[in-house]
């Protein structure tokens, strides 16, 4: 039999399926919903098909396929979305589990050449002296010229126990050396800091909500509660979510047995399901604050708003994003799966904090907001207003840091990375790594090591000015300004070169959490950071206050509504600007 008829066989049964289908479900009572899917699974095939016999080029035809439910499922929400078989490992180590066989470094590619930029704590590569800023030259003696981050990241991890063997150039003498080590099961905690801070405080960040992390957040609270904390502060800044049932174990953690804490409907009632706490809370009694910020979505704002609605924790921060659906992942043949949302969640007063109509596109396909008038209010335990289709709004708002253009470009250029590194091989460890910050000194050596690099960026002063400079050219116009104009571009230029002072202690602050990652990892970076980080000293603050923490907790102490709820809950006080939300 010939290529050509053994494809026109298997297409022709396809089809006949195809039409079996249709003739099946016309016969349940002419459903016009199961006929058009039946219709248009027909039709999706028998283009598939004829494309795939005439079309004069060879097909690859699982990328077809990709690209066409891609885009199928681009028209619903960013969430939903199919996995093929190539891409399960990915996946799985995204959403589901933090474990990997590897070394415990991460990598980035710059002008071709493969550098580490992270080491973990407790892993080989930091056992084995692996440090930031090494260039990495080969992999088992593969050489790394050309690679890409994915390319080196598959030549990195492997079986637990198998040997790897790296070079390695660093500055100094005896380059490039090898460096011999042996892959370890490498787990990336969800918790990636607990302690004490000032004001005798508990502190856990929690980075994502997959596997155990509630788990690791009893840990936590166990090891902090052993100091007698005055209170306890939940970090949920930038956690982007994960595992719901996580969630409701993290919330059972600070509230009593049998209480609502989220529930999820949609449109298949037998996958309509309230979740309650099922155990006596670890610590039901002490001061709780919850931090959040833009980047605090899904599973953070479930623990954030339920905690909030039961009047149980003060939340400080920005408006969280604003994403309440809930996906399954739904098993396909050949080892691939789809995820699909197949709810909405609700947190204990009712309210919905999803943000944008996924459902209701505009004509161009676009998506919307939920606008101010469908914004709802409801009421907390207590009787506090909150409201929905926004985000968790913070009961203290505190405006969000933004660095200035002179210190995104020395971070964007990887100056204040290259900078640590060359640190880092001059001076000794610091003795306290909460109190060190860079002297005066320190600073004037890196503004002389800057002298010759390329940092170049542009002031929002600067943009405006070549705005100018457009639309007077377009308007035949310019010549008549030009004179002023390059007055006003010079005296830009000399006040940028001011920006290295007048931006000192921000400067400074990124320059010294960079510096102590190099001595002390990912601990050194959050303990040196604590004494900049203002949401964390308006949590210290509060909780030292208990006649401030009860007028939160009643709605005394929340601001007034402003206009329409939106900009209350916001927590914009009059005068106040919003444009940070």
């Amino acid at each position: 039999m010939n290529k050509g008829k053994v494809v026109f066989n298997k297409y022709k049964k396809l089809a006949l399926f195809a039409g079996i289908g249709v003739l099946a479900l016309t016969a349940l009572g002419f459903n016009d919903d199961l006929f058009q899917i039946a219709k248009n699974l027909d039709v999706f095939s028998s283009v598939y098909k004829e494309v795939n016999i005439n079309y004069v080029d060879d097909i690859n035809s699982a990328k077809m396929i990709k690209t066409g439910v891609d885009a199928m499922l681009d028209q619903l929400d960013p969430y939903t979305e199919f996995v093929p078989e190539s891409e399960i490992e990915d996946y799985k180590l995204h959403y589901v589990s933090t474990q990997y066989g590897g070394i415990g470094a991460s990598i980035f590619v710059r002008d071709n050449k493969v550098y580490v930029s992270e080491v973990f704590a407790g892993f080989p590569a930091q056992k084995g002296d692996i440090r930031p800023g090494d260039q990495l030259l080969k992999i088992n003696d593969i050489a790394l010229d050309g690679k890409d981050n994915d390319q080196v990241g598959l030549l990195l991890k492997g079986s637990k126990g198998a040997s790897i063997k790296l070079l390695v150039k660093r500055d100094g003498p005896g380059q490039p050396f090898e460096k011999n080590l042996v892959r370890d099961e490498i787990k990336q905690p969800n918790v990636s800091y607990y302690g004490m801070v000032d004001g005798n405080m508990g502190y856990i960040k929690l980075d994502k909500f997959l596997e155990n992390s509630a788990q690791e957040v009893t840990d936590a609270l166990v090891a902090v509660k052993k100091n007698n904390p005055s209170g306890i502060i939940l970090d949920l800044r930038s956690n982007g979510g994960g595992i719901l049932q996580e969630a409701v174990k993290i919330v059972n953690l600070f509230v009593a047995k049998d209480v609502e804490v989220v529930s999820q409907k949609g449109k298949i009632k037998d996958k309509n399901f309230t979740y309650n706490t099922v155990s006596a809370p670890l610590e039901p009694n002490l001061p709780l604050v919850v931090l959040v910020n833009n980047h605090s979505a899904s599973a953070s704002e479930i623990v954030a708003g339920s905690l909030q609605d039961l009047d149980r924790a003060i939340v400080i921060g920005q408006r969280s994003y604003g994403k309440g659906l809930v996906q399954q992942t739904f098993n396909l043949p050949y080892n691939s799966l789809v995820k699909i949302t197949i709810a909405k969640y609700y947190v204990p007063s009712g309210r919905c904090i999803q943000e944008i109509d996924y459902t209701h596109r505009r004509d161009d396909g676009s998506v919307v907001k939920v606008a101010d008038s469908l914004i709802h209010e409801f009421k907390t335990k207590n009787g506090r207003s909150v409201y929905d289709g926004s985000g968790i709004y913070p009961d203290i708002f505190v405006k969000p840091d933004h660095f200035a253009n002179v210190t995104q470009a020395l971070v964007g250029k990887l100056l204040i990375f290259d900078y640590a590194t060359r640190y880092r091989d001059t001076h000794p460890a610091p003795a306290d790594i909460r109190t060190f910050s860079l002297s005066d000194a320190d600073y004037a050596d890196f503004v002389k090591y800057l002298a010759d690099k390329n940092y170049t960026y542009n002031t929002g002063t600067e943009k405006l000015l070549a705005s100018l400079k457009t639309e007077a050219t377009k308007e035949k116009a310019f010549a008549e300004i030009q004179t002023e104009y390059d007055a006003l571009k010079d005296k830009m230029a000399a006040s940028k070169k001011n920006d290295l002072q007048l931006h000192k202690d921000e400067i400074k602050q990124v320059l010294g959490n960079e510096i102590a990652s190099r001595y002390f990892y990912e601990r050194g970076r959050y303990e040196t950071n604590f004494k900049y980080d203002r949401e964390l000293a308006q949590a210290i603050k509060v909780m030292q206050d208990k006649e401030q923490v009860a007028s939160v907790l009643k709605g005394e102490g929340t601001y007034k509504v402003i206009g329409k709820p939106v900009l209350a809950a916001i927590g914009v006080k009059k005068g106040d600007k919003d444009e940070d939300q």
